[in-house]
């Protein structure tokens, strides 16, 4: 089950509808707002607190996958003396 969420072809969709969902349009997205208000300090309710870690989740993993692979990538290339 694990390995099949860490499968790109359901995690990019995931990352897509989760992390990135622009509910409500205006005045600005959803995780743009809970993002700002962390920064901003007013991050303070658990549900608000709940509701960023819901959303960003799909994008650490994916940005974790993505560095990790690449990292592998590029480490191929390279050889040992």
């Amino acid at each position: 089950m694990f390995r099949r969420l860490m499968d790109y072809r359901l995690l990019v969709p995931l990352a897509l509808v989760l992390g990135l969902a622009p509910y409500p349009f205006a005045p600005e997205p959803h995780l743009a707002e809970k993002s700002r208000m962390l920064v901003s300090g007013t991050l303070t309710r658990p549900i608000d607190i709940f509701d960023l870690v819901w959303h960003a989740w799909p994008l650490a993993v994916l940005g974790f996958m993505a560095g990790r692979d690449l990292g592998r990538l590029f480490s191929r290339g390279r050889t040992r003396r």
